[in-house]
């Protein structure tokens, strides 16, 4: 490649002699740097997804050629004009490779600050119109790549709640299809148009919007900020367990997704990250970070994020979590998941007779359906049944199913004595709400959004689609005090398992029971969610009457419902209803 480059300087500068030696130098060294790149880019694919040692010193290798090379080209620009005939376009691949880099580092060290570092070079190839002489050139594949580049800036956006330059991205990207499809005759129109409809869906998934004065939209976030999780109090005495691993996936049928992200895996895998450290600031730079804090502190646990995974996939990246999970840590498991009941009838209730949750079948499904049609007391293949998570319960395992089977997995067993709990979403929702905005976005039963994104999920059920930002904060401030006052009933009954109490010493295990059990409260309160399969459950099941009917919790729940006037939703003498 670089003594191809070199004959394109020959015949497009002159006689090579007339090139002076150094600047000969430099484009050697040049093409040397990109093909590097390209090869050590390239090889990224190749790395193994699950395992979180093998790759970073392939990562550490290829982040130093692409220093070199962004570096380089600053440092001799002139010359790479002159003589190279550097464009603009190839400066904006190189900066949209290092963005790359940046966001899949992220993915693999779930730490955010590398969010905002591959923010920084995206937003520097749209302030820079390093993409701006693309359209004029006859070649459909360039295009392509600057459509790509929008695709994946959204999705960095998105993370960081970036939501105005977002609408904006969205916009520009529009005209730019349309433009590419008007130009070209290519194959790949109406997959772009899907691309356009995907995160015009994503965007509008939220229920509820928070609203400034000024009717503009206030912009939240789900991450675990300094004073989200209830504080440990003098006598609460709870397990010194840690979350460090997490599987987060989506096999939902016609969820809201944007690219291999549903709409529950991008709020959960929120939901288990803080806040960056320069949230406020539009750029990250490389090490700032607080003396003071301590760095274990700041550690998000490590997330997989698996859309739509066949049963082998899931399992390997399971195995692969289990065998590195350090001591004294927890292995979390969030399944968002059409739910698979069983097929016929059965005389046993084992870990294999309730059924389970979908997995991908890809072409396994004609086998699969054969045999279901030959013999109806076998089991679903592609489905994960609770018994398919035993071999992991060595370990500390804190699962989380949003199905419309996650009942099944109420019938665990605890075979090692090891902390074990589920949490399960409700199966069903009231009539009621059906053919609302959320159920035409997300069908399944969102657990995730319901306990997670509070008091979204409060105004939701109480049939409201907005609030002033004054009255959100208010509502914040008294969330806080439920939340202490939840971790006290909880660290103080005396009948609940153990194992929540094991797992309450983490800030995001705490904050997701406390917020579970608020939930679990909340909609056995409200006037229309009657029926059991309307609630949420749990393995090992709450003590009822400590814990979701405390007197104490249904009290705070009525001043919240007053303080957003939706009062009347709600069952005054609840623990007479019962």
């Amino acid at each position: 490649r670089t003594e191809f480059a070199l004959k394109e300087i020959m015949s497009s500068g002159g006689a090579e002699d007339d090139i002076p030696q150094a600047e000969r130098k430099t484009v050697t060294d040049f093409c040397y740097l990109l093909d590097k790149s390209k090869q050590l880019f390239n090889g990224l694919r190749d790395l193994p997804q699950y395992g979180q040692k093998q790759w970073q010193s392939y990562f550490g290798r290829t982040f130093d050629v692409y220093t070199k090379l962004w570096k380089f080209q600053q440092q001799h620009r002139q010359i790479l004009d002159n003589r190279y005939g550097l464009k603009r376009w190839q400066i904006g691949e190189i900066a949209s490779k290092i963005g790359q880099l940046y966001y899949h580092y992220y993915l693999r060290t779930s730490e955010t600050s590398y969010l905002n570092e591959a923010f920084s070079f995206y937003s520097a190839i749209r302030q820079r119109s390093y993409y701006s002489q693309v359209n004029k050139e006859d070649r459909p594949e360039l295009v392509v790549k600057k459509l790509r580049y929008y695709a994946r800036f959204i999705v960095v956006c998105l993370l960081l709640n970036k939501m105005d330059v977002v609408k904006d991205l969205v916009k520009e990207l529009s005209d730019e299809i349309e433009d590419y499809t008007h130009r070209f005759n290519t194959e790949d129109q109406v997959e772009w148009n899907l691309v356009l409809q995907e995160v015009a869906a994503f965007i509008e998934a939220d229920p509820v919007m928070v609203l400034n004065d000024d009717n503009t939209i206030v912009i939240t976030s789900n991450r675990l900020s300094e004073t989200g999780a209830p504080l440990l109090e003098q006598g609460m005495i709870v397990g010194q367990l840690a979350l460090a691993d997490a599987l987060i996936i989506g096999n939902c049928n016609n969820q809201v997704k944007f690219s291999e992200l549903t709409i529950d895996m991008f709020r959960m895998l929120q939901a288990l990250e803080r806040e960056p450290m320069n949230l406020a600031s539009q750029m990250n730079k490389p090490g700032m970070q607080e003396s003071t804090e301590k760095p274990a502190r700041r550690e998000n646990p490590h997330k997989y994020l698996l859309y739509k995974p066949t049963f082998s996939q899931l399992y390997t990246f399971l195995a692969a979590s289990f065998k590195e999970l350090p001591a004294n840590s927890v292995l979390l498991i969030y399944l968002s998941a059409t739910g698979v009941f069983p097929s016929g009838r059965s005389d046993s209730e084992g870990p294999y007779d309730f059924g389970g949750v979908l997995t991908n079948s890809n072409r396994d499904i004609i086998n699969g359906d054969a045999i279901h049609k030959r013999n109806q007391s076998y089991k679903e293949m592609h489905c994960l049944h609770p018994g398919d998570l035993y071999p992991f319960t060595r370990k500390p395992l804190f699962i989380i199913v949003d199905s419309s089977n996650s009942v099944a997995y109420k019938n665990f067993t605890n075979l090692f004595g090891q902390p074990l709990v589920c949490l399960l979403s409700p199966t069903a929702y009231p009539k009621a709400l059906q053919g609302t905005a959320f159920l035409f976005h997300v069908p399944n039963v969102s657990l995730c959004l319901l306990i997670y994104f509070i008091p979204f999920a409060f105004l939701f059920v109480s049939g409201l689609s907005s609030m002033r930002r004054g009255l959100w904060e208010k509502c914040q401030d008294y969330l806080r005090k439920i939340n202490r006052d939840i971790a006290q009933l909880l660290t103080h009954s005396r009948s609940i398992d153990q194992s929540f109490l094991q797992f309450f010493g983490d800030e995001f295990l705490r904050l997701l029971l406390t917020r579970f059990i608020f939930c679990s409260a909340t909609m056995r309160m409200h006037k229309i969610f009657r029926e059991t399969r309307n609630y949420p459950e749990s393995y090992p099941q709450l003590p009822r009457d400590e814990t979701v009917e405390n007197p104490h919790l249904q009290k705070h729940i009525l001043e919240l419902a007053s303080i957003l006037d939706v009062r009347n939703v709600f069952l005054e003498n609840t623990l007479d209803d019962y």
